[in-house]
């Protein structure tokens, strides 16, 4: 029981060990990350291709481990070399995936700092309003996150673009802002770095004593960190105040030592620039052959210059196109296997969907067949009953309209020998016949015995009744009624019998409908409704 116990102490002690180790190894590795990141970034500045190379591999290897951060910061590295070497559209590439993915993960000071390389970036290729906006969406995450070293380098940048504007009064109060967080801070390059631009801001303005000032302090801040290849340019900013000024005496020695410590650091550029000023220098004293020298010296200088980035720019573009190509091979693998995959798949799906379809489609054949058939029957049945009940209507309506006429006849004949009897002398019967014709009267309804025939040639004809109305809206109920009769064939001496009118009020009538029809002369009604 005791070595139980023990055992089981031993692992518990095991276990809070690597509890405890956890946050050490994550820490560790980041560490290591980080230190990286650094010689790769020093590395760029010697080899380019070579450090590009370095980062290509962190970046495959952080997204292989889901490191989105550490790949961020790689292709941030990436831009950093695009940009170097004049790539910008690529530097621009690399420099906003790195954006998204900061900001994804809410890294938001390091999304900061990628909006000031867009800046420049966009500075560069003279596009100040959009370097303007990415400094001022830095500026905003910065001041968020309260990262004073970030506001002071931002508002650096914002400062050197309202001096490039000539907006000298802008320029120099964001420079002075961007001093005060460097002081705040202690950050003594930065601070060296914003009185570089403070004395540029002045040297612009023609103030070469205050230039003068902010020169050395930048000078004196660097030589304090050791920094010589930041101080060569300070040197030659001194030089090229104290010439200004005509004092060449004193102007030549910085002018020397900025030329002596570039050759030291084989500093190319700067060997340009230091011998471009001392060219100036002895020109201004009358000494044309130095002049000379040193202005043919500065001239070689930059097409050594230019030549050895021509270089690293061809050695860069086939370090891009190769890895490339290695993805597109990579790809092409991947995507071939997803692809076979993909079509192994699809074949046993399309035989599994074609027995299913031909079920489908033998089962539904059977279905329409037997659907088609009842169908069928189903109205053979309804065309019979139609029928038939198109031959009863026709018979009420032939039955109903020859009752009509006979009975009609019948009271008008009864009508006419009443009247007869009332036109004579007897007093004796006259009120009584002229009760009775008053009654044959209210017997003789018209109306009535017109809406019963309606009702049943509607249901004869009801697609004449349908084209009627929708061709001719002003027709009258007489109108409808005289083509309803000529719609039957009826003769003219029953249609006056139904309509109780004489023949010559008939033929009034034929006329003047045939008019609002626009009936053409020769024409008749028979043929009109029969068209119809």
């Amino acid at each position: 029981m005791q070595i139980v116990l023990v055992f089981m102490k031993g692992v518990l002690k095991i276990i809070l060990l690597c509890l405890l180790m956890s946050p050490a190894m994550s820490m560790w590795a980041q560490d290591s990350i980080q230190l990286q990141l650094e010689a790769a970034a020093r590395l760029g500045q010697q080899s380019p291709d070579a450090a590009f190379l370095t980062l290509r591999k962190m970046h495959d290897t952080a997204l292989t481990n889901n490191d989105e951060v550490t790949a961020g910061k790689c292709l941030q590295e990436m831009g950093k070399i695009c940009y170097t070497l004049g790539h910008y559209s690529k530097s621009l590439e690399y420099y906003q995936q790195a954006a998204t993915i900061f900001a994804a993960q809410q890294q938001s000071k390091a999304e900061a700092a990628v909006l000031n390389d867009i800046g420049q970036l966009y500075y560069r290729n003279i596009n100040k309003k959009a370097a303007k906006q990415q400094y001022d969406r830095a500026l905003q995450l910065y001041q968020h996150s309260h990262d004073e070293s970030g506001m002071a380098a931002t508002y650096g940048y914002i400062g050197h673009y309202y001096e490039k504007q000539q907006q000298y009064d802008s320029a120099r109060y964001f420079q002075e802002l961007a001093l005060k967080q460097y002081q705040t801070v202690r950050d003594t390059l930065g601070m060296a770095g914003i009185y570089e631009n403070l004395g540029t801001i002045q040297e612009d303005l023609a103030k070469y004593d205050s230039a003068f000032y902010y020169f050395q302090q930048a000078l004196h801040l660097y030589e304090l960190r050791h920094e010589r290849v930041a101080g060569i340019e300070v040197l030659n900013n001194i030089g090229d105040v104290l010439r200004k000024t005509g004092d060449y005496k004193r102007s030549m020695p910085y002018s020397r030592e900025a030329l002596t410590i570039a050759l030291q650091t084989n500093n190319k550029y700067q060997e340009a620039a230091a011998c471009k000023d001392m060219a100036k220098l002895f020109n201004l004293q009358g000494h044309n052959d130095s002049a000379y020298y040193y202005m043919e010296r500065s001239r070689k200088c930059l097409l050594e210059i230019y030549s050895a980035q021509n270089n690293q720019q061809m050695s860069f573009l086939q370090i891009i196109y190769d890895t490339n190509k290695k993805n597109d091979e990579i790809m092409q693998l991947e995507n071939s296997h997803k692809m076979n995959l993909i079509i192994y798949t699809a074949v046993v799906v399309v035989v599994v969907l074609l027995v299913i379809l031909c079920l489908l489609t033998i089962s539904r054949q059977k279905l329409r067949i037997s659907q088609a058939q009842a169908l069928s029957e189903r109205n053979a049945e309804l065309n019979r009953i139609q029928k038939d009940q198109l031959e009863l209507k026709s018979k009420q309506l032939a039955t109903h309209t020859l009752d009509v006429i006979q009975r009609n006849q019948f009271l008008d004949e009864l009508r006419n020998t009443l009247s007869q009897m009332v036109q004579e002398d007897k007093r004796d019967q006259k009120k009584q016949l002229q009760q009775l014709v008053l009654k044959i009267n209210q017997n003789v309804n018209h109306e009535k015995q017109w809406k019963e025939f309606t009702g049943i040639f509607e249901q004869v004809h009801q697609v004449f009744f349908d084209k009627l109305n929708a061709l001719y809206s002003d027709l009258t109920n007489n109108d409808i009624k005289l083509l309803a009769l000529h719609k039957m064939n009826m003769d003219s001496k029953d249609m006056a019998t139904i309509l109780n009118i004489s023949p010559d009020s008939l033929r009034v009538a034929r006329y003047r409908l045939k008019k609002k029809l626009n009936i053409p002369e020769g024409d008749t009604l028979n043929a009109f409704v029969q068209n119809l």
